[in-house]
């Protein structure tokens, strides 16, 4: 048991679409379409509590990373600040499962799920295998993430609007700038505003830098509208 546990870990690399990927993925879709298609309507009630025990969930899940890596002595502000979307994401959406803050729902429900889909399908976790800690961690973090955004549109009732999208690029560019100030300063990469990360990405499809970031403004803005869509779909329904 261990062995799983250690930052020297001799066991099989991530396998990308491997079993293990796979039945995390399932099980996380599986939740997801309980959510979607099974939900009872709660009261407020017992609305309030899942939402609060969710978050629960997610701090739990969140902090074990950072604790991990204090205790085997490699955490460092270069690498494991919550700066990046995906981290600042999970954290916030504590947040907004506590308080019910729409301004935070319609941010997070573009990065948080466009973002999350992505390290979902391809883990940034290195030569970490399953059932490695790392991976686990990660697949549940990202994965609680989206749930929490499903879970605040499905049983909340909470909707995002076309101006979400444009408040969404404008809030995550203002953030980028400031990443990218910070990543200067401390010779971090946060957001991977000064280079590519090392494992497989999307980015490396998007050309060099500085493009690749370019690029990216024009990847979120479609990822944004077809998140978007079933809302274009709804409205036109009830219409």
């Amino acid at each position: 048991m261990q062995r799983y546990f250690d930052y020297n870990y001799d066991g099989a690399p991530f396998d990308v679409f491997g079993p293990g990927h796979l039945t995390a993925l399932a099980i996380i879709a599986a939740i997801i379409v309980f959510i979607v298609w099974v939900r009872r309507y709660p009261g407020d009630a017992a609305k309030r509590r899942t939402r609060f025990v969710l978050a629960g969930i997610i701090l739990v899940v969140e902090s074990s990373w950072h604790v991990w890596n204090l205790a085997i002595d490699t955490w460092d502000v270069q690498r494991h600040l919550p700066l990046h979307t995906c981290s600042m994401g999970i954290w916030l959406s504590i947040v907004m499962l506590t308080t019910r803050n729409y301004r935070l729902y319609e941010i997070l429900y573009f990065i948080g799920i466009a973002g999350a889909t992505q390290a979902l399908l391809t883990p940034s976790v290195g030569a970490y295998g399953l059932p490695h800690f790392w991976p686990i961690q990660s697949l549940a973090s990202h994965g609680l993430l989206v749930i929490a955004l499903v879970y605040m549109t499905a049983i909340e009732g909470l909707r995002p609007t076309w101006m979400s999208i444009w408040r969404t690029m404008l809030v995550l560019n203002i953030y980028m700038l400031l990443i990218t100030g910070v990543n200067y300063l401390i010779g971090s990469n946060y957001m991977y505003t000064l280079r590519k990360p090392a494992t497989a990405s999307l980015l490396d499809v998007l050309g060099p830098w500085p493009w690749y970031i370019l690029a990216c403004e024009f990847v979120a803005i479609f990822l944004f509208m077809i998140l978007y869509s079933p809302f274009v779909a709804l409205n036109k329904r009830a219409t």
